[in-house]
């Protein structure tokens, strides 16, 4: 079977909430690794029942660095890479099994439904994502970015787009939501420290653009409670962003 030619790679801190629907999604693979950084809250026992799971533990470097590293240790060059709070959904996973892998310059394009507290998004910036999951890891990798990683293509890569889409759980609860604005944000400012100008008029003037952007321009009123918050974290994250930055600069 083609599907075992593919090894669906995931890194994962504390996801014991979603890990177990990813991986019942995935059982149909020969391999699965789960590179785990820092998780104490039963994630690596979940994993662990999973007969086709490699477990392995590892430091974060950032989120393009660290997807890297996980491939490394995939027993196959292609590599479906996927985040722990993401589910292969039965339509979808028929027709990875039906794709040929003959041309290793091709990269496989899926389309990403995002869902906020169990509700799918449409609109907010979230409706239309499309991201490269599949791709041949001795041709392509992902970026050196610590945040909004992506696989980096050439002008020899073939973008091949796929019909049926991946399930994103990517808001579950509203504490997950400022956990993750409180990641990202410190990320951002480590990595653009001394490299970006900030200050408390910039974190101000970018956080109401952002909620702007999203909650206007980019129709999130049309998702409702949805929308808005996703709007307002948004925005939160923003001004958060760049005074951290600021703070660090003055370091």
């Amino acid at each position: 079977m083609l599907i075992n030619k593919i090894t669906p790679v995931i890194i994962a801190k504390d996801a014991a909430i979603t890990i177990k629907e990813t991986l019942d999604s995935l059982t149909e693979f020969q391999e699965v690794i789960v590179y785990l950084n820092n998780s104490s809250d039963g994630t690596n026992i979940i994993a662990s029942k999973y007969p086709n799971v490699k477990l392995l533990k590892g430091d974060f470097f950032g989120f393009g660095p660290t997807k890297n590293i996980a491939a490394t240790y995939a027993s196959n060059n292609w590599i479906l890479s996927l985040d722990s709070d993401e589910v292969i959904l039965p339509s979808l996973l028929q027709e990875i099994k039906s794709i040929e892998l003959k041309n290793d310059q091709a990269v496989y394009v899926l389309r990403r439904d995002n869902y906020f507290l169990g509700e799918k998004v449409n609109y907010s910036g979230w409706g239309k994502d499309y991201l490269v999951r599949i791709y041949n890891n001795n041709l392509h990798k992902f970026n050196n970015n610590k945040v909004h990683e992506f696989i980096e293509l050439s002008n020899t890569s073939k973008k091949l787009v796929l019909e049926n889409s991946l399930k994103h759980n990517a808001i579950f609860n509203i504490s997950q939501q400022l956990n993750k604005m409180e990641q990202y944000s410190s990320i951002f400012a480590m990595e653009k420290k001394g490299k970006k100008f900030s200050s408390i008029f910039i974190a101000i003037v970018k956080a109401i653009y952002h909620f702007i952007k999203i909650y206007i321009f980019k129709l999130g009123f049309l998702d409702g409670f949805a929308g808005f918050m996703i709007s307002v974290s948004g925005a939160n994250g923003v001004f958060y962003k760049y005074i951290k930055l600021y703070v660090e600069n003055k370091k």
